[in-house]
């Protein structure tokens, strides 16, 4: 890997279907180098899949089988601004469709545990317009969504 930075991402022995789904479903995404482990190691055995080095989105990524000990949180999370309706359809119900579950404003986790905000740029667009009556509004639409629908944002900004 290249970058000075680097996300490291822990799995239980699932890094590699996790970046291979992440590949192919999110834009400027590939699977890289897969390093098997040179030997034994508390989550696994030698020649299993240790790390995957990975990018999402551009973000260069580490997935590392590092076993059970430790969960994804809401903590962390891929924030990715869409173009549009059918973009925000696409990645949400990718995520979701593949064992992933719904949660509000936007929010949704992949079937790994890891966080996902699929946030439609008209919807930031909204929420931070200078007039705070009509940022309000879309804010209070937001609120009550889970997947962002951008048309109902939209009319609420304008009433």
């Amino acid at each position: 890997m290249s970058s000075k930075n680097t996300i490291c991402l822990w799995y239980d022995g699932t890094a590699l279907e996790a970046a291979t789904f992440y590949a192919e479903t999110f834009p400027d995404s590939a699977v890289g180098a897969v390093l098997h482990a040179p030997g034994d190691y508390p989550a696994g055995n030698q020649d299993d899949v240790l790390t995957v080095e990975f990018t999402v989105m551009g973000i260069p990524c580490l997935g590392l089988n590092g076993g059970p000990a430790f969960k994804h949180s809401e903590a962390f999370s891929f924030q990715v601004a869409t173009d549009d309706q059918a973009e925000t359809d696409r990645l949400w119900n990718a995520i979701v469709e593949n064992g992933g579950q719904e949660s509000a404003c936007g929010w949704c986790k992949d079937k790994w545990g890891l966080s996902w905000q699929i946030t439609p740029r008209a919807l930031t667009a909204a929420i931070t317009n200078p007039d705070r009556a009509l940022a309000k509004r879309a804010f209070d639409a937001m609120m009550k969504m889970t997947k962002i629908d951008i048309a109902a944002i939209e009319a609420a900004v304008k009433r």
